[in-house]
């Protein structure tokens, strides 16, 4: 069995980062609320309150407003080892068995990876 290190968002602390950023450059919610074009600043407090994330454009969006990296914005939770049930033959085996913190497989990741090794022609003979 091969075990992993699979890195999660803290979204409790991103929601107080993106707080201590917005203050730190002068913004009130509503200033973000149009900056993004919103109706409501309803997703502004979701980020901050760590109900949900900014959407990677979003995301982007504030990095660039902030004058940070994203990875200034974000915060990772403590790595959560996990077993992924597979033996360790391929390197990279873990990317097409990758499973979410909560243990079930992330499909998603899973196809996005395969579809991907299906167009790489030099990665076939190690992952098909």
């Amino acid at each position: 069995m091969t075990q992993v290190l699979f890195p999660t968002i803290d979204l409790r602390a991103t929601g107080e980062n993106i707080i201590r950023l917005r203050k730190a450059n002068g913004f009130t919610v509503r200033q973000l609320q149009h900056y993004f074009g919103f109706d409501e600043p309803q997703a502004i407090y979701k980020w901050q309150q760590g109900k949900c994330l900014p959407s990677v454009d979003n995301l982007f969006a504030l990095s660039r407003l902030f004058g940070v990296s994203m990875n200034e914005i974000l915060v990772q939770s403590q790595l959560n080892l996990i077993d992924n049930g597979q033996s360790d033959d391929c390197p990279l085996h873990f990317l097409l068995t990758a499973k979410t913190p909560t243990g079930t497989q992330n499909r998603k990741t899973s196809n996005l990876f395969r579809g991907f090794i299906k167009t790489q022609s030099f990665l076939k003979p190690l992952f098909v």
